[in-house]
């Protein structure tokens, strides 16, 4: 079933700015905050020594600005990549929210990084990171809608085919014939979050599912 979103309300859904779970979400992996930490530094010191060097030009202040801005890149880095993937969500021109179940659950193997690596004889061999993600495609009494997909862990052990699902999807076409993205998920009965990235407000997204879910139902008495 798809209960029809406004802009306004989607706002409260998915913010602008990042929140602070997608602050986490898009620090990534360690490997990852490692770069951040390095061209915060390298960028940092590089433009602080210039700016030293430039005391009585007319740049110095920019050169000052420039470098306080590489060594915050740690922490603007992650907001502005986070904002950035709430507003390409928001892009589409409907959006809606999907109550159903799950209707299948499968697990395939994705490559997470390749590097290469000196074997024991001196050689270098490509390594690939592999882990399980666990796929759910969902849908209602008409038939599959979509799917969302997310790495695997110990707390997927509970889901079930049948378990009711809630997310946002959303489409460029007001029939929703085709959707073109979707959201993380919301297993009520489980209490349990689910998605590789965390677009929604959880609280909010709760409430709002819980007015809707209230609506329909005084609608249909």
């Amino acid at each position: 079933m798809l209960h029809s979103i406004k802009p306004f309300e989607l706002n409260k859904l998915i913010p602008s700015v990042a929140s602070g779970p997608q602050f986490n979400s898009a620090l990534g992996s360690p490997q990852k905050i490692l770069q951040r930490i390095m061209i915060s530094s390298i960028g940092g010191v590089i433009t602080l020594l210039i700016s030293q060097s430039q005391v009585a030009s007319q740049f110095y202040s920019l050169w000052l600005i420039i470098g306080v801005v590489f060594l915050l890149y740690i922490l603007w880095g992650p907001i502005v990549e986070a904002s950035n993937k709430n507003s390409k969500l928001k892009k589409y021109s409907y959006s809606a929210l999907f109550s159903g179940e799950i209707i299948d659950i499968y697990t395939r193997e994705r490559v997470m990084n390749r590097h290469e690596q000196a074997s024991k004889t001196g050689q270098l061999e490509l390594v690939e990171d592999r882990r399980t993600w666990l796929y759910l495609e969902f849908g209602d009494e008409d038939g599959y809608l979509g799917r969302i997909g997310f790495p695997m862990d110990k707390r997927h052990q509970i889901l079930r085919i049948g378990d009711q699902i809630r997310c946002v999807v959303l489409s460029n076409r007001i029939d929703f014939s085709m959707i073109d993205a979707v959201t993380d998920a919301w297993l009520p009965n489980k209490r349990l979050w689910l998605g590789e990235y965390p677009y929604l407000l959880k609280p909010a997204f709760e409430e709002f599912c819980n007015l809707k879910m209230k609506s329909n139902s005084r609608y249909y008495q």
